[in-house]
């Protein structure tokens, strides 16, 4: 597995489909979107109700001289588009990006034609132009939205230079400045412009902590699932044992009973392999990974060995230390495997950056449990100091900067610290008054502190 840096790496990508430009979740151009049909049908329904209420109130609410010969046919029109769009959803629940799109240029000039025939930019209505603009920015692809824009930015251009008069009462004539039309347009403008960037920009990132965060519950599962293989061996010799006696036993009796020759072999053979089971059973029930009630706590110490060990023999000195009140035990604690990944990935890329060793040491008291982890290294970088903990953040995305010169995606920090605060800790990182780098990850001791021994008695018995 390559280094997870919490400063640059990550752990193996999502997937092929997944990436674009180093980290995206998505392609440019092709591919299913994230819009279903219906959705889609449903916000169109109210968007047309909500033209035909906004049309009856200002004819016969306030009086407004409607052009109902232009605008029913208009909204008759973008209904009978969307009664179809139900009969795709019956078959179909995602479209791709570009007839999803489609629709949504069909809403723009829609809207474009009511607006023009009410006054133009005039119309307190036209602000309406930027919807279908924020919703294909927050459910389709970069260039669909840039094209969704321009198409925006050109109806306000014709709007703003073309359009019938504001519908007034008594048939009155409203006339705006033309200094007063281009700034509403200009506003329109930058209205669709920012909604658009703002909207993109925020289902990207939500995106992305979706995938990071699905990496984190793989990581988690795969550690969960290698602890427990301990415990399936052990009792897998438990069980096997029984047999195993029983098989000696009959090829000893058939051995003894046999003349010489090829059954006496035979017997002999099955003594010699059973006699293999049985070592290989004991083994396993011998190694650490064999779980049982007292596999599952170990000593502060017993755990900084544990996640030291994997990364000594090689060029960075590891040193561990274990400090705390004078005359007090270390307290045992339990064994979580969030916890092990997590610390074995930090000192894996303190490593990976140190110049010389990294130093993790382990503090308690009556209230506590610190580990912090610290490295020689040049330090975390000013510009994503303030950003660490969130996923994508990366310095060395073509693995400058590095012992292993590992390019990765910025999730191995993001992945660490999530799985430290899953198991009660809280986290904090900084460059070390030295310089150096320094993650530091605090429990209460209610909540990584292993039971009394005497709530496994009943199990040890």
């Amino acid at each position: 597995m390559p280094p997870a840096d919490f400063r640059s790496d990550s752990p193996t990508p999502p997937g092929p489909q997944e990436t674009v430009d180093g980290f995206l979740p998505l392609t440019f151009l092709a591919g299913r979107g994230r819009l279903q049909t219906e959705t889609l049908v449903s916000l169109r329904w109210r968007g047309i109700i909500g033209q035909i209420l906004v049309l009856a109130i200002c004819a016969w609410g306030l009086g407004l001289n409607i052009p109902w010969a232009w605008c029913g046919p208009l909204v008759l029109l973008a209904a009978a588009l969307n009664l179809g769009l139900m009969n795709l959803a019956r078959r179909q629940r995602e479209r791709p990006d570009w007839e999803n799109v489609g629709v949504l240029a069909f809403d723009t000039l829609q809207l474009t034609a009511l607006v023009f025939v009410t006054g133009g930019v005039a119309n307190p209505f036209s602000l309406l132009l930027v919807a279908p603009i924020a919703l294909a920015a927050a459910a389709t692809r970069l260039v669909y939205v840039l094209g969704m824009v321009v198409l925006g930015f050109a109806c306000v251009l014709i709007l703003s230079l073309w359009a019938w008069p504001l519908p007034s009462p008594l048939n009155e004539t409203l006339t705006l400045t033309p200094a007063y039309r281009w700034g509403v347009s200009i506003a329109l403008a930058s209205a669709m412009g920012f909604t658009a960037n703002y909207a993109w920009r925020a289902s990207q990132e939500a995106e992305r902590m979706e995938i990071a965060l699905n990496v984190a519950q793989q990581v988690l599962a795969r550690e969960q699932r290698l602890s427990a293989l301990g415990a399936l061996a052990a009792a897998a010799a438990h069980e096997l044992g029984t047999p195993l006696a029983t098989i000696q036993v009959v090829s000893r009796e058939l051995a003894r009973s046999a003349e010489p020759g090829p059954l006496r072999e035979d017997a002999e053979l099955l003594i010699e392999q059973a006699e293999r089971c049985r070592e290989i059973l004991r083994r396993l029930t011998e190694a650490p990974e064999a779980s049982d009630a007292m596999h599952d706590r170990l000593t502060l110490g017993q755990l900084l060995n544990e996640v030291i060990e994997p990364h000594l023999g090689g060029e960075i000195q590891i040193e561990g230390v274990l400090s705390g009140p004078l005359g007090a035990e270390p307290p045992e604690v339990r064994r979580m495997p969030e916890i092990l990944h997590a610390m074995t990935t930090l000192i894996e890329n303190a490593a990976d950056f140190a110049k010389l060793e990294v130093l993790v040491r382990a503090r308690y008291d009556n209230h506590a449990v610190t580990i912090e982890i610290q490295d020689d290294g040049p330090g975390f970088a000013p510009e994503i100091i303030a950003r660490l903990g969130q996923p994508y953040v990366t310095t060395r995305p073509q693995g400058e900067g590095s012992r292993s010169s590992h390019e990765g995606m910025g999730l191995g920090f993001f992945i660490a610290k999530t799985l430290l605060e899953k198991s009660g800790a809280a986290v904090t990182f900084h460059n070390g008054k030295r310089g150096g780098a320094v993650v530091a990850a605090r429990w209460p001791r209610a909540a990584i502190e292993a039971p009394v021994l005497q709530d496994f008695s009943s199990l040890a018995t």
